[in-house]
């Protein structure tokens, strides 16, 4: 983690100073993404922005995030990277009933009693959402393998053919 970004942060006090980090991890210290990535090779670039928007009344991080992400591509079975370049604006919320007073293009932020966030975790929040369900890499190709069934499956003894015989009689 970049050194100017600290480990936590106290919400509230970042968003009265509109505090702005940025920062660099290697992938490798998202353990959560780990399962859903094909190693942990890269780095990540992120910054936190902390504001508030007095007409509207929010208190908010917008964060913004460049990356690729390495993943297994399902239809070709070959590595590729996956660019991630996103901007989400996240809003602070105290409890949950604030969360439908956040505009549309807000996501919302439940923020513990204590005020302090993990900056890494929300980058890794965004990231696992980033990864696909079904990995398909844009300059993949469909593997095309035709699949003789095996000796073993050619000569099994087919359970149903007696049925077979009982219905010609």
């Amino acid at each position: 983690m970049s050194a100017n970004v600290p480990e936590t942060l106290d919400a509230w006090r970042m968003v009265a100073a509109r505090r702005r980090f940025d920062g660099q991890v290697d992938l490798a210290q998202f353990t959560r993404l780990q399962g859903l990535v094909a190693d942990a090779e890269g780095q990540c670039s992120y910054a936190l922005e902390f504001s508030h928007d007095d007409i509207l009344r929010v208190s908010y991080v917008e964060l913004t995030i460049d990356t690729e992400l390495p993943l297994i591509c399902q239809r070709s079975l070959q590595r590729f990277l996956l660019p991630v370049k996103l901007v989400q604006k996240i809003g602070l919320i105290r409890e949950e009933d604030e969360e439908s007073s956040l505009p549309e293009d807000f996501e919302a932020l439940l923020v513990p009693e204590d005020g302090q966030l993990v900056p890494l975790e929300l980058v890794e929040d965004e990231l696992v959402l980033a990864v696909p369900v079904v990995p398909l890499s844009p300059d993949g190709e469909a593997v095309d393998q035709e699949w003789a069934p095996t000796k073993e499956e050619t000569d099994k003894v087919n359970p149903f053919a007696a049925l077979a015989a009982l219905k010609k009689k």
